[in-house]
């Protein structure tokens, strides 16, 4: 049998399970670092996901609390393009991703884990990321942790917003 040795994941398998939303409790908390917040800006904010497809995965996200795309107002839909566009130049810089998938979920039949605050997903893809893990053990392997992608990210946003 061989061994996938991950010991940070034990943080995050055997904490509580929050009781409501995440993404409110990220931001209005003022504690950035412990929920990976990366960006604040005046409508809209950027996470990193803890549960990341692959390094870098991030959400974009409203400050209000709405389920739906349709809920967004011109402002707040915006502001998260332009966060989008902000985190895939500052993403490109710090992590040389081959290409993006950038989207969200609407709806529990589309996928989605938190239905009710719409957030987008940019997740940095390789080349080559999807291999025999996935397929063959349904295990991902995330090669950085994610105290370290957190630094390099705000280390990279420090250079693009200039």
């Amino acid at each position: 049998m061989k061994i996938l040795w991950a010991p940070w994941r034990i943080k995050y398998i055997l904490q509580p399970k929050d009781e409501g939303c995440f993404l409110c409790k990220a931001f209005k908390e003022e504690n950035d670092a412990e929920n990976l917040v990366v960006y604040r800006g005046e409508k809209a904010f950027v996470v990193m996901n803890k549960y990341p497809y692959n390094n870098g995965h991030l959400l974009i996200a409203p400050y209000r609390h709405v389920p739906d795309i349709v809920d967004l107002h011109d402002d707040e839909m915006l502001e998260i393009m332009a966060l989008t566009r902000l985190m895939v130049k500052t993403l490109r810089n710090v992590l040389k991703p081959d290409g993006f998938n950038i989207g969200l979920n609407l709806g529990r039949a589309s996928g989605a884990g938190l239905e009710d605050h719409i957030h987008f997903h940019v997740v940095p893809r390789w080349i080559g990321d999807t291999n025999f893990m996935p397929v063959i053990s349904e295990t991902k392997v995330i090669p950085e942790s994610l105290a370290d992608t957190y630094r390099k990210i705000l280390e990279g946003l420090k250079e693009v917003i200039k």
